[in-house]
């Protein structure tokens, strides 16, 4: 019996040590109960990897993207021999090189060169023209700078005459600076412009702009424009806009003179011109970086002028 009893407990310890052999073999420790063992969850384990994501080679990330930056907060661009008066409003900036003051409108009636790519700005008008009845002119504008020096702006237009009742019409303008401000003299740009009427014909506008600088704070722009009625009596109007600034406390405040040329005939008499010319001050005042303030009164002369026109713009850039 003795013998019987000594084989099974040698029996027992050759199965122990088989047993821990085998637990060795596997990696597994069962030395503990399971109520001990530490049981991870897949779905954990899972969670916590969208959580703390890591890059591995090859894989594609997001950075951030650069926050567009305002003109007026716009760095400069160091150009050798550009504005050795060390003005703001003649700082360099923007991918065209151009000076900070043409971001803005500078002229109410004359345009030059284009805004800088990925500006947006809304613009309101007001023109009263004084002659045998106040005609007035409303618009509402909003205008995007676009690569590779194009500009587009969209207007919503308003006319009446005296107390009459009000005319829409809708405007689309596109811009294309031939080149970076400083390489033609000049800087010659191509507008044109689609007029949709609400209660006459629609009409086309092409024109050549063109601007500078003449010397420290003198900023000029000159226009040749034609506006062609596509319908009705087919009215051609030929216009030139000229305007001359100064730069009185930069970059705030800027005065100067403007003036246009009119000369109007259509279907039935080509070559018998109404003549219009008007001239007057202008100034243009920036209260806050993002606003400008634009106010031009010209004075008619000629046979078919009117006695004035009186125009108000307001800008602010988004």
């Amino acid at each position: 019996m003795n013998r019987l009893k000594l084989a099974v407990l040698a029996g027992m310890g050759l199965f122990a040590v088989a047993g821990v052999g085998r637990a060795d073999e596997t990696s597994n420790d069962f030395s503990q109960p399971l109520t001990l063992m530490q049981i991870g969850n897949p779905a954990n384990a899972a969670q916590s990897t969208r959580e703390e994501p890591t890059a591995t080679p090859g894989q594609l990330t997001l950075t951030p993207q650069p926050k567009r930056v305002h003109t007026y907060d716009a760095p400069a661009v160091t150009v050798v021999g550009d504005n050795p008066a060390g003005l703001i409003s003649e700082d360099r900036i923007g991918t065209y090189n151009q000076p900070r003051w043409t971001a803005d409108r500078r002229f109410p009636n004359t345009r030059v060169y284009v805004i800088p790519e990925g500006k947006v700005e809304f613009e309101y008008w007001v023109r009263p023209t004084f002659a045998d009845e106040v005609e007035t002119r409303t618009l509402y504008e909003i205008e995007f700078g676009l690569p590779y020096r194009f500009q587009i702006d969209i207007y919503l237009r308003s006319d009446q005459e005296g107390k009459g009742e009000y005319e829409w019409a809708q405007q689309l303008e596109l811009r294309w600076a031939v080149a970076d401000w400083g390489v033609i003299p000049g800087n010659p740009t191509i507008y044109l412009e689609y007029i949709r009427h609400e209660n006459e014909a629609d009409a086309f506008e092409p024109k050549l702009l063109f601007g500078g600088e003449i010397a420290p704070r003198w900023h000029w722009g000159v226009n040749l424009a034609m506006e062609l009625q596509l319908g009705d009596e087919r009215e051609a109007e030929y216009e030139i806009n000229g305007g001359i600034s100064y730069t009185v406390i930069d970059p705030k405040f800027s005065v100067g003179l403007e003036g246009k040329a009119d000369f109007t005939d259509s279907k039935g008499n080509r070559g018998d011109y109404d003549q219009s010319y008007l001239v007057g001050p202008d100034l243009q005042y920036k209260p806050l970086p993002p606003v400008t303030i634009n106010l031009v009164g010209l004075v008619g002369f000629g046979p078919d002028a009117p006695d004035a026109q009186v125009t108000l713009n307001l800008g602010y850039e988004f």
